[in-house]
């Protein structure tokens, strides 16, 4: 099973949650909201051989901490995954827009130098920007755009650009989500659960949570669970040896 987003410095019991994801033997790609988040996380999963650290630098909290973008500077080189980093264009933050874009394309700027990293993206309400940057910012390296929200015309461009894509339980409830989801091209999909943050049925979800998203992939795609998982499985080889170690 394979998580290519999750919170795990965030749930109430941080350590117990990734000795599960362990013992279920997950592949979690955790992600971080701020450099100074990232050896604390990483810590975590010093004993999780399938569980990989992120350093990210999250939009809607770039404008405070955009001072940490030195810090995010000396952590790279230690790290082949980044995230989670992105624009948010939500309303309420349109008055950190400017710094949004400031750090987000400063840290594409430092994977292209670094050489290219695996980058989990956040884009709601802000696909065209993010898909400008990510264009601009040539060489960066792969972009996995988590929890797609854009149109059907701004996931065609993010496909031709070559972005791949995690969804899951909470974006696949909806009918809007679901057809976004058939859209994606399959050899370029993987699963998330975007917990604690994302829920269904009130409850927060957790990295082996992402089994459902697999179920509904099977329905969109009208194939076995099994068959899901496979291609899934195939995708994760691809990715992971999409940068240079």
């Amino acid at each position: 099973m394979i998580d290519l987003h999750a919170h795990l410095d965030l749930y109430p019991d941080p350590v117990a949650t990734t000795e599960e994801c362990v013992r279920r033997d997950l592949f979690v790609l955790s992600v971080t909201t701020t450099p100074s988040a990232w050896s604390g996380t990483a810590a975590l999963a010093k004993n999780a051989a399938r569980i990989r650290t992120a350093i990210g630098l999250h939009p809607q909290i770039a404008q405070e901490r955009q001072g940490e973008l030195a810090l995010f500077a000396d952590l790279l080189p230690q790290s082949r995954y980044v995230g989670e980093i992105g624009l948010d264009g939500g309303p309420e933050l349109k008055a950190t827009w400017d710094a949004q874009r400031r750090v987000f394309e400063e840290i594409l700027r430092m994977c292209r130098k670094a050489g290219g990293r695996i980058m989990t993206i956040h884009s709601r309400r802000a696909a065209t920007p993010v898909l400008d940057a990510l264009a601009a910012g040539d060489g960066a390296g792969v972009a996995v755009l988590h929890w797609f929200s854009g149109t059907r015309r701004e996931l065609q461009r993010a496909a031709d650009q070559g972005c791949w894509f995690s969804v899951g339980p909470a974006m696949l409830a909806g009918e809007r989500g679901r057809k976004l989801a058939a859209d994606m091209p399959r050899d370029r999909i993987l699963t998330e659960s975007d917990g604690p943050f994302a829920q269904t049925d009130g409850r927060s979800l957790y990295p082996w949570d992402a089994a459902a998203a697999e179920k509904t992939l099977a329905d969109i795609w009208n194939v076995a669970v099994d068959e899901v998982r496979g291609q899934l499985m195939l995708n994760l080889r691809r990715l992971t040896s999409s940068v240079p170690r």
